[in-house]
């Protein structure tokens, strides 16, 4: 009896091995290959436009959350955020690591493991909100591609952050407002990975933001979202 059930253990494993192993080859997608200069800064800009990236940039407060278990209060302005999660809370100054404070318990500590963590969660959970505002920051590269014939977006961060290299596809409508993305991430071993950048709300400050994400593999859920002043 013990063997037949470890030779039935057996074979589910060979078969969710061998389903997973089909999945990535039939899904796994190359990056294309796009075009540098006036034309996708052009496409870019017109990004920033339908987000009303002026609102967002007057924006001083933004708070949200990740799948409910990271949250986020961020002052721009000052480049500060708290960070929570679980037991711990670090006060996160991104421009000047050093003066960060970091909370286990309510009790101050100096544990930069925790500080290490906080400042990933903050670089990762951060893009799902506010990646396209980015697209001209130093270290991000933009390329225009043809996908679907029409004109799409891709961008490549090549410093920075806590995965460099990872490469997105914004796919815009008319407008030039990203409604869906690719990804060739680090992280996924299959490339072209697409999930959507919808359900958008215009905060109190104007700044456009999404609420969450549709992934193959889940929802991207960035709970209550606000932006103000």
């Amino acid at each position: 009896m013990k063997n037949k059930l470890l030779k039935a253990l057996g074979v589910i494993i060979v078969i969710i091995i061998v389903t997973i192993g089909i999945f990535y080859i039939t899904n796994d997608e190359k990056m294309p290959i796009g075009n540098k200069g006036s034309e996708a800064d052009t496409l870019a800009n017109k990004m920033l436009n339908a987000l009303n990236y002026e609102a967002y940039k007057s924006t001083r407060f933004i708070e949200w959350s990740f799948r409910g278990k990271h949250f986020y209060k961020w002052d721009k302005q000052q480049n500060i955020v708290e960070v929570s999660w679980d037991k711990n809370k670090v006060i996160l100054h991104t421009k000047s690591p050093e003066k960060s404070k970091i909370f286990i318990d309510g009790k101050l500590t100096n544990d930069l493991a925790i500080l290490k963590k906080a400042t990933d969660y903050f670089n990762n959970d951060s893009f799902w909100l506010i990646a396209p505002y980015k697209v001209f920051e130093d270290g991000i590269e933009r390329k225009i591609i043809q996908h679907k014939n029409k004109d799409a977006l891709m961008i490549t961060y090549t410093t920075g952050g806590s995965t460099p290299g990872d490469s997105y596809l914004w796919i815009l409508d008319d407008t030039g407002k990203p409604t869906a993305f690719k990804m060739w991430v680090s992280i996924i071993p299959t490339g072209g990975m697409q999930g959507s950048w919808s359900d958008w709300i215009t905060t109190k400050s104007g700044a456009i933001l999404p609420t969450k994400h549709k992934l193959p593999i889940g929802i991207l859920d960035m709970g209550e979202v606000k932006g103000y002043n």
